[in-house]
């Protein structure tokens, strides 16, 4: 079964606040892949696991219709809250449950999200509700971000590479598909014409607050907060004394750059 990790209103006001939307070079490759086997108008897409709604919001211009679904009814309200497009809506179900019809949806995405789901159950809904030359798109970035600041990239660096140390006896099993670059997940999707492409660098400026509110959205440290709750906030407080140091910055709201490194998986169902 699917993996309940961001369960908590808290939880989902941060990811809410700090999660954000796929880059370009991203959108560009799926939707590159997407035009070579389906003609436009692009009718239904459907992003699973969507939690607040980041990578459900921007699919709008590109599809007649878009369905959200999270199993967490506290990502979905938080999705809900965001003005959006009127072909926009969410549903709060399981992965494997997907409240479309058969042989409906044009697109599948899941960004960050395919790892919890039950791998097996998950594929053969995929197969119920795509289409004929349908596609699906299972994207993520991995665990080794890079935190770039001045000349001080590499001690930056180092700190966030200590956080996933402290966090590592927190993480669920699941996470080493994302570690392995959805290898396993790409091995089981059925069909022949499928693609998985890595090495995809995105680069985002943020406010250093911001990365520390990212931190704090990863499921690990929610479990950590739960598990050691004083020992989580020193954690972060420490986190953010580091990197200010090493910036010789006084305020969280210096900018710095933080580069993702990606996997995307694309694959097509036969005709």
């Amino acid at each position: 079964m699917s993996v309940q990790l961001f369960e908590g209103k808290q939880h989902a006001a941060y990811y809410h606040k700090f999660r954000f939307e796929p880059s370009q070079e991203i959108l560009d490759l799926i939707f590159s892949y997407v035009d070579e086997k389906l003609p436009k108008p692009h009718g239904l897409a459907v992003d699973v696991g969507c939690g607040t709604g980041q990578s459900t919001r921007i699919l709008s211009p590109y599809f007649q219709k878009v369905l959200g679904t999270d199993i967490s009814e506290a990502q979905i309200e938080e999705a809900k809250k965001v003005p959006g497009s009127p072909n926009v809506t969410y549903s709060a179900c399981p992965a494997e449950e997907v409240p479309v019809g058969d042989a409906s949806v044009d697109l599948l995405t899941a960004c960050a999200a395919v790892h919890w789901f039950d791998i097996e159950k998950f594929l053969k809904e995929v197969d119920r509700i795509l289409k004929p030359r349908g596609c699906l798109a299972f994207f993520s970035y991995l665990p080794r971000l890079e935190v770039h600041y001045k000349d001080c990239s590499e001690q930056m660096s180092q700190v966030f590479s200590d956080v996933e140390s402290t966090l590592a006896p927190y993480q669920h099993e699941k996470v080493h598909h994302v570690k392995t670059g959805y290898k396993e997940i790409f091995e089981a999707i059925p069909y022949t014409d499928k693609r998985r492409i890595e090495s995809i660098v995105t680069k985002i400026p943020m406010p250093l607050s911001a990365l520390i509110g990212l931190i704090q959205t990863f499921s690990m440290f929610q479990t950590y907060l739960r598990t050691e709750p004083e020992k989580a906030k020193e954690m972060i407080r420490t986190v953010e004394q580091r990197f200010l140091q090493i910036m010789g910055a006084s305020s969280t709201e210096a900018v710095v750059e933080v580069w993702f490194h990606n996997v995307l998986v694309l694959a097509c169902k036969p005709q």
